[in-house]
């Protein structure tokens, strides 16, 4: 009769939620309650040589250190193991087994590394480790790759071998076809485990079809403590452990999880919440790494539509190895789609030639200071623009349109507003499935190239109203970036920088005002970090 198996990675896979900085005394209490539990297999932390050692964290740079954590705590007859990144901790780091209370150590590897990893799998066993191959993102493996795995781990014959789902990739059929090669090919005394991400929400539900397989194979189903974990998080242990004891026969006690579910790990929710979200679906359902979406999102600049429509160009042997230079790329030449903005300019001109104009942005002045604005407006009579949004009492001539994440709210705001018969001057990074666009200027041509910041609107229509030959701006609600996030009249325009960031904005916006006032006059009507030391 086939057994299956229980393992709790919290200490370890959870600690991407907060650097593994547990506590100490959150780490006894949750590993004790873990034993208490009942939970077969718990996972105490990485080994990783490149860490410094501190009783606080679960990630310590030798067997040895982790031994002095947890080495005199009662595990009763849970098997204690930890994890190891192939290449982050070389065997001089590893003591024999018996000397340090570990009983077991994962191993996690790319697909490329797998032969170098196997071997250092094997240096692992001669010191006495019950030895856990962890074969990240399956995804990646085709079944020629996957079989050559096969044949490497029946060499070495190790303790359990894990299907990981390292992205959340896996819905049903994929996870029963890979565990089916495994289970074909597999030596009969090798355990198979399985450890999920909640990308899809399906890392419950595809545990719950794994155990549903006609096998006499012995399983082993990775949790954690409320799913805690990298990305969207893993498989919630309480949720194994109920339906195991429902219908496995299994005697988890489910009052200590349970305990240091509300004692020890809600505090670390509350402060950095992990789970299934917008992001991690994108990179899920484009079948990529996180970072590549990170990375465009951080420009925030760009629709979900843009975004989805550039990760469906990385090359599939890309995707999960993140590159940088890739998803710049990509990214660089979406924005280069050429657009013949000619006509659009010269009438601009035409219209806004040997006019004062009002360029007015969303900081939180457009409100402070209303009054000394209408008060400007009725005497000098400007032209006004808006950036990517709608005033509510102020009435506008022109809307720039530069950010696709805005353009959704500007279009409602318009219809519902006094402000309906605005024309809109718009970039062509900005796509309208209702609306077409009275001006569409050519981003290439006015954004900017600093690969480390998102385009500034502000900047951006400075440089269209210098092209088109505008002498004289005045500008209110333009008041630069703080790092409190308090920047805007509207919290949904926020951006949250660090202070670093916000200095180095600020002072790159400065720097441009300098140049554009070597042919422009420009003044600012209301409180900035962009003038002086008003603020």
């Amino acid at each position: 009769m086939r057994q299956i198996k229980l393992l709790d990675c919290t200490l370890r896979d959870g600690g991407f939620v907060n650097n593994w900085n547990f506590g100490y005394g959150n780490i006894v209490s949750i590993f004790e309650r873990l034993v208490k539990s009942g939970v077969d297999i718990i996972e105490i932390g990485w080994l990783d040589s490149r860490e410094p050692f501190s009783m606080e964290r679960t990630i310590a740079p030798s067997t040895k250190h982790l031994g002095e954590m947890f080495g005199k705590l009662d595990s009763k007859e849970s098997t204690i193991v930890a994890m190891i990144d192939y290449g982050a901790c070389p065997i001089e780091n590893i003591e024999p087994c018996g000397s340090n209370g570990i009983d077991g150590i994962r191993v996690i590897f790319k697909k490329h590394m797998r032969i170098d990893a196997l071997a250092f799998c094997k240096q692992l066993q001669v010191l006495g480790y019950k030895v856990f191959v962890q074969a990240v993102s399956i995804t990646s493996y085709s079944s020629d790759e996957l079989m050559d795995l096969v044949k490497l781990i029946n060499e070495l014959t190790p303790y359990a071998v894990s299907i990981v789902d390292t992205y959340g990739l896996l819905h049903k059929d994929n996870l029963l076809h890979y565990f089916r090669m495994l289970e074909a090919h597999l030596n009969k005394e090798i355990k198979i485990g399985f450890h999920s991400h909640n990308n899809f929400q399906l890392a419950y539900a595809n545990s719950m079809e794994l155990l549903n397989e006609n096998t006499e194979r012995d399983l082993m189903l990775d949790g954690s403590l409320y799913g805690m974990g990298k990305s969207a998080g893993n498989t919630p242990l309480e949720l194994l452990a109920m339906h195991l004891n429902e219908n496995y026969e299994k005697r988890y006690d489910l009052n200590p999880i349970l305990e240091a579910i509300d004692g020890n790990i809600m505090k670390f929710y509350r402060e950095n919440p992990w789970g299934y979200n917008l992001f991690y679906f994108i990179a899920s359902s484009n079948r990529c790494h996180p970072s590549y979406v990170q990375y465009l999102l951080d420009k925030h600049t760009l629709s979900i539509q843009s975004v989805n429509d550039i990760l469906q160009n990385i090359k599939e042997e890309q995707k999960l190895s993140y590159k940088e230079e890739v998803i710049e790329q990509l990214y660089y030449a979406h924005k280069s789609i050429a657009y013949d903005d000619v006509m659009a300019k010269d009438t601009l001109k035409t219209a806004l030639n040997s006019k004062e104009i009002l360029v007015m942005g969303p900081g939180k002045t457009i409100r402070t200071q209303e009054t000394l604005i209408k008060s400007y407006i009725e005497k000098n009579r400007p032209i006004t623009i808006a950036i990517n949004y709608v005033p509510e009492n102020i009435a506008v001539d022109y809307i720039f349109l530069s950010n696709p994440r805005r353009h959704i709210r500007v279009e409602t705001a318009l219809r519902e507003s006094k402000n309906r018969h605005s024309k809109i001057i718009a970039t062509s990074n900005v796509v309208s499935p209702i609306q077409s666009f009275e001006y569409v200027i050519n981003s290439m041509k006015i954004r900017e190239y600093d690969k480390e910041s998102f385009d500034n609107s502000f900047i951006m229509l400075m440089k269209l109203l210098q092209e088109i030959e505008i002498d004289n701006v005045a500008c209110a609600g333009i008041d630069g970036y703080s790092a409190n996030g308090e920047n805007y009249f509207d919290k949904e325009f926020e951006h949250w920088f660090s202070t670093p960031k916000t200095e180095k904005w600020n002072t790159y916006v400065k720097e441009k005002m300098m140049l554009f006032r070597k042919k422009m006059k420009i003044k600012f009507l209301t409180k900035t970090y962009y003038e002086g030391k008003t603020r």
